[in-house]
């Protein structure tokens, strides 16, 4: 049992049996983000280093503002950037998704980089924000960073889901997280969320997962049948929608009221 703790909500809803929701944290740029986030519901912020241009210096201080204000920062890197992963969980990120895991060899990789000795390699850093910058007994750090930080590994190809049970059987993975863009181009249905092929590919990761006792999640989608399509399929772990979609989206409806007003015409 580890002898200390921090917050992290987003596992806390997982291990209670509830939806996690997440947010994608694309251009945003400073730290009021977090709070906005918890405030609208939010549990989670999948903070994106992947396709976003933000900086690790932003990330890392959108993830220290997350700590206090209740939401769980949880970046995603490009594929295989381990050094950039790391340094994030050294400055506050509360876990890693890691796109593009299509076998269970990535898997062990991404955990062996990512998780402290004896079932990873990652180097230990002393004065962590997740602790208040206190000094840890190092034993004690190790055990509960492992315990509370939630590693993602994405499946986006046809090779991922075939992959699924032996990539959920890896110790030190907590989530299986369909990326339905890129997956809809690999199962030849781009954009098409409805599709049987989809569904199917979500229902053998979620079975792979009970089996394995990991979580399924899902990001991607689009549309609210789609959102209740996937959850009742049986995904926990949500990415839902992304911060200048929901700015565009509250913008587009109060300029196409005052625009529809008699006095606009």
């Amino acid at each position: 049992m580890a002898l200390l703790s921090f917050p992290n909500p987003a596992r806390a809803k997982l291990e209670a049996g509830r939806l996690s929701i997440g947010v994608s944290i694309k251009l945003a740029r400073t730290v009021d983000v977090a709070k906005m986030m918890k405030t609208a519901g939010f549990d989670w912020l999948f903070v994106d280093l992947e396709h976003g241009p933000m900086s690790i210096d932003t990330a890392s201080q959108i993830c220290v503002a997350a700590l206090d204000a209740g939401i769980t920062p949880i970046p995603r890197v490009p594929f295989g950037e381990y050094s950039m992963a790391r340094r994030l969980l050294d400055n506050g990120a509360v876990g890693i998704v890691m796109p593009h895991v299509d076998t269970a060899e990535q898997a062990r990789e991404m955990v062996g980089h990512l998780r402290y000795p004896p079932i990873g390699h990652r180097s230990i850093s002393s004065k962590l924000p997740q602790f208040d910058f206190r000094t840890v007994k190092t034993t004690d750090l190790m055990e509960t960073i492992d315990a509370t930080n939630i590693m993602v590994a994405m499946l986006e190809t046809a090779e991922a889901i075939e992959n699924a049970e032996e990539i959920a059987a890896v110790p030190g993975i907590d989530v299986l997280m369909i990326g339905a863009n890129d997956l809809t181009i690999s199962l030849g249905i781009p954009g098409d969320y409805a599709n049987e092929k989809l569904q199917n590919a979500c229902r053998k990761m979620v079975a792979a997962c009970a089996r394995n006792g990991k979580w399924s999640g899902i990001s991607g989608l689009a549309g609210e049948d789609n959102w209740a399509r996937y959850v009742a399929l049986g995904t926990k772990f949500i990415q839902c929608g992304v911060d200048y979609g929901f700015m565009m989206a509250a913008g587009a409806q109060q300029t196409n009221f005052l625009n529809g007003l008699p006095a606009a015409r």
